[in-house]
């Protein structure tokens, strides 16, 4: 009988607080903070300090590994987010619900950008592939791809009510696109270096550009009016141009307004305004945050007549008045008293600098204003931190910081307690307590670097053995480091709880093994029981000892040393028993069987030894994965095992067969370490992704044979995926003005939906045929009933064709129709008359009949057959659409009806009341205003006496 496994499957991941790899946002109330947590997207509360949410994929994880990574995060007015992947889809999620609503597929890279228009009914998207594409979030498809940049776009910004969208990218250059005609109106250059945000204030008065220059570039934006004219802010003053503007200045919708220059030297990562639009932030590729403060109109006139007074008094000091009276009047403009021209540093003013403890990879104003300061900022940072910053006028402080759920570094090392209800955590300067089937982190205690541990079986204390060669002795329960043994010369690098006793072993840098004992001694007079450890025994080995095994039945230790080999002595009299070789790079670490028979090896060299401990012949080398393997371990009282590399993968592996069974991917990084249950029912694995994740068996049999054929499968469908591209095809040059190109990309999922519509269509076509047949059989003669087709779940056929139909995704509907060859598109085509009976299915009709004239329209022209159902559909679908319009038109009306009587009933009888508060106000403000007046005549007055 074949051999059935039980499967393992990814349970939890934490530990991380935010990764580096995407940007960070507030959601539209400000409570919540949106960040990115490797494959998921993390919903803080604010206030609370606490991860209310997590936004995580529910595809099968096996499959959802590194290419899963958030990589850009935006959020709308209303309760959607959309995060963009590494794998250039885009999903849209409801914050509130915490449920997906659609996946968005268009992108063939990383998406890079993301932003929606004020409204929230389009989002704009740009990736790695240079491509932009625009969506429609209520129809959940795509609309249209613009085409143009020559590198990776970087961000993006919606204008004029989003008619507009200003793209940014690493070719250097701005690019405006008009939404409506589908065209690049205007690309702007300029820029010496990659440009990598932009951003536009609430008023679309200035657009700014951050780029690795050493000045902010600012633009100033042009808008239209109703009236075919045009006004745009230039030195803080509206100038409103006719109709009769020049066709270069039509199309001019930035224009360069100056720029002002940066106090740090490092590239511009991210450029905010917050809401008000009276902060702007600029956050550098380093540890600082430049924060100006934004001037309005008439402050920033003010700015510029004292600017301009004083240069006049400068000059008159130096006897150059003359030569400023010929000035006036070739720059008349900008002397003039009453209307001077406002400059870039008369409108921005840098109000103060924020200082990071370590480098800043986003940031995001809070849409909400603190009542005591001027804004409240988030930044993420790349040690696995989030800080919270209250910005006042003439200082900041640092209000939050969430930094417990987390590690500022890699996780070092795992260990599980006896029963499995703890687990420990090393890293470079802490070491962490966790409840593994929670993920919730119990203790932080402050360290050194840990690079392995130990937890005493009654858990109450644990051991860390240290990089500067310490044992640290914590204190479970209270948290606390009771005591720092200086244990080795160098770093130790292993340690083994000997089986049976309180004692363990240490392996250093600095070639010792030695042997521990601990108890609990009780002191006279003292409740506490503090543990005493000491060292009782030390053998010297002749290289660096970099790992430590025991066999369970205290018979055998093993010592892996930095000569690529491994030494096994008698634990009792340390006499040397074998010495394995056979590796070409230091074995990292290793395990030995529950029964004591195997003993197996992970190495450098990316390989797994299994050797016999009877005779220490090597029984297999295979090789496991393609990096370093860091960690093995077998499951208990079997001959499975688990390996972890540097590769992100996790193997279970069947060492009597010496077969893979399964391969777990889901670490975005480097994996370390590894820890298994007693029971073998659950793992837990650490990366350098600083995440701890838990697999869990699960009760689903699986069978080797299987899974290979799932393993080919998926390596058939990934050459597919790469076939989509069309390396082979001849790459043509993009217009330097832009091209437009359909949003939709082609997947194993169109494919898929093509084939089950063409299979539909033949299978109604099937039923039609036999229905036909039946009818002629029944005028002839008595016949029994007609038996329709199982495969038809009881539905027509146009029914079932039209249920086919609907179940494809609304994004992947462009792609799949492109699929269908003519003959299958004029079938479908005849089925649109029937579905239009339908209310609820108009748009659908109207959209596959919209793709379908678009791609076959030259052979529908051509085919007489054709005729007669294209006539149909046009006397039809006008019809239909019309009654839709009118329909939503009136449920739209109506409800605007509604909105205005539940305005009348709120405040009528507080109508009369406002208006005379209206009143007394405007009558007190008028009051105050003559006693101003009054008071500054006085003060006139008195100056002229005393001049007198």
């Amino acid at each position: 009988m074949v051999k059935a496994y039980l499967r393992y499957e990814p349970a939890a991941a934490f530990g991380v607080i935010v990764s580096v790899d995407s940007n960070i946002t507030y959601d539209s109330s400000g409570k919540h903070l949106l960040v990115p947590a490797l494959e998921n997207v993390a919903v803080w509360h604010v206030r609370q300090g606490v991860c209310t949410k997590t936004l995580a994929t529910t595809s099968n994880s096996s499959r959802a590994g590194p290419s899963l990574a958030v990589t850009s995060i935006a959020s709308s007015t209303s309760s959607l987010v959309a995060s963009g992947y590494a794998d250039g889809s885009i999903r849209i999620w409801d914050s509130e619900k915490g449920t997906c609503e659609t996946t968005l597929n268009g992108h063939k890279g990383a998406v890079t950008a993301i932003r929606y228009n004020d409204v929230g009914s389009l989002l704009a998207s740009g990736s790695k592939d240079n491509d932009v594409i625009l969506w429609d979030v209520v129809g959940e498809t795509g609309l249209f791809r613009l085409r143009g940049h020559r590198d990776q776009v970087t961000d993006l910004v919606f204008l004029d009510s989003g008619k507009k969208l200003v793209s940014s990218s690493k070719d250097k250059f701005l690019r405006v696109w008009d939404l409506e005609t589908q065209h690049c109106m205007q690309i702007i250059s300029g820029h010496h270096s990659e440009i990598w945000s932009i951003d536009v204030d609430s008023e679309e008065r200035f657009l700014v550009t951050g780029s690795a220059d050493l000045e902010l570039r600012f633009f100033t934006v042009k808008h239209e009016l109703v009236d075919d004219r045009s006004v745009s802010v230039v030195g803080g003053t509206e100038i409103v141009n006719d109709g009769d503007a020049s066709s270069q200045d039509k199309w001019q919708v930035l224009k360069h307004f100056g720029e002002i220059q940066r106090q740090s030297k490092d590239r511009v990562a991210t450029v905010r305004f917050n809401k008000s639009g009276n902060l702007l932030a600029c956050q550098v590729a380093g540890k600082t945050v430049e924060v100006f403060r934004v001037l309005d109109k008439a402050e920033a006139k003010r700015k510029a007549k004292r600017r301009l007074h004083r240069k006049k008094e400068k000059k008159a000091a130096k006897g150059t008045v003359e030569e400023t009276e010929n000035k006036d009047t070739s720059h008349g403009t900008e002397e003039d008293g009453n209307n001077p021209l406002v400059t870039v540093p008369d409108v921005f003013k840098l109000l103060q600098t924020i200082r990071a403890g370590k480098k800043i990879c986003s940031i995001s104003f809070c849409p909400t204003t603190p009542k005591n300061s001027l804004a409240s900022l988030a930044l993420s940072l790349n040690n696995n931190l989030l800080e919270f910053y209250s910005i006042e006028s003439t200082s900041n402080t640092n209000t939050l910081a969430i930094d417990l759920q987390g590690h500022r570094s890699d996780v070092r090392s795992l260990t599980l307690s006896a029963d499995n209800t703890l687990l420990m955590s090393t890293s470079h300067n802490s070491v962490k307590i966790w409840n593994p089937s929670t993920g919730s982190c119990l203790r932080t205690i402050d360290s050194g670097y840990g690079l392995c541990g130990l937890i005493v079986p009654n858990n109450k204390y644990a051991f860390v053995g240290t990089k500067s060669g310490t044992i640290e002795i914590i204190d479970v329960g209270s948290g606390t480091c009771i005591e720092v043994v200086e244990a080795h010369g160098g770093s130790v690098q292993w340690i083994a709880a000997i089986p049976n006793e309180d004692g363990f072993v240490t392996g250093s840098a600095d070639h010792d093994v030695k042997f521990w004992e601990y108890h609990v001694k009780q002191k006279t007079g003292q409740d506490s029981k503090p543990l005493k450890l000491s060292n009782v025994r030390t053998t010297k080995m002749n290289d660096d000892v970099l790992a430590v095994a025991l066999s369970p039945d205290a018979k055998y230790i093993a010592v892996a040393l930095l000569d690529c080999t491994v030494k096994v002595f008698f634990l009792d009299s340390l006499k040397f028993f074998l010495s394995l070789y056979g590796h070409k790079l230091p074995v990292l670490c290793m395990d030995i069987s529950s029964d004591g028979d195997l003993l197996v090896t992970g190495s450098a060299d990316k390989n797994l030894k299994i050797w016999g401990l009877d005779f220490g012949d090597c029984h297999k080398s295979i090789f496991a994965h393609s990096d370093s393997v860091m960690a093995v371990q077998f499951v208990r009282n079997t001959h499975y095992l688990f390996s972890v590399g540097k590769d992100r993968l996790v193997k279970y592996w069947d060492v009597d067969k010496f077969e893979l069974l399964l391969t777990l991917e889901g670490h975005h990084a480097d994996i370390w370490c590894l820890a298994i249950s007693n029971r073998g029912d659950f793992i837990v694995t650490g990366s350098h992704d600083r995440s701890i994740r838990r697999w869990d068996r699960t009760e689903e049999p699986f069978f080797i044979e299987e899974e290979k054929e799932k393993r080919l499968e998926e390596m058939f469908e990934s050459d597919l995926d790469n076939a989509f591209e069309s390396r082979h095809a001849p790459k043509e040059e993009l217009p330097e003005e832009g091209a437009v190109a359909l949003a939709g990309k082609k997947t194993q999922e169109t494919i898929t939906a093509t084939d089950s519509i063409i299979e539909a269509l033949d299978m109604a076509e099937e039923e039609l045929e036999r229905l036909a047949q039946h009818e002629v059989e029944k005028t002839r003669v008595n016949v029994a009933e007609f038996q329709p087709d199982i495969r038809m779940l009881g539905l027509s056929p146009s029914d079932y064709v039209l249920r086919t139909v609907s179940n494809v995704n609304t994004n992947d509907l462009e792609q799949t129709l492109l699929a269908l060859p003519f003959s299958d598109a004029l079938k479908l085509l005849s089925y649109l008359k029937d579905w239009t009976l339908n209310p609820d299915k108009v748009e659908l009709v109207c959209r596959v009949a919209t793709v379908l004239l678009q791609i076959h329209h030259h052979q529908l022209i051509s085919t007489p057959a054709a005729r007669p159902v294209l006539t149909v559909l046009k006397d039809i679908l006008y019809a239909r659409v019309k009654e839709c319009k009118d329909t939503l038109g009136f449920n739209l009306a109506a409800m605007d009806h509604i909105k205005q009587l539940m305005a009348m009933k709120s405040d009528a009888p507080f109508r009369d009341a406002k208006e005379k508060l209206q009143e007394i106000r405007s009558q007190q403000s008028k009051r105050l205003e003559a006693r101003e007046e009054t008071k500054a005549e006085k003060r006139k007055k008195k100056k002229q006496k005393k001049i007198n």
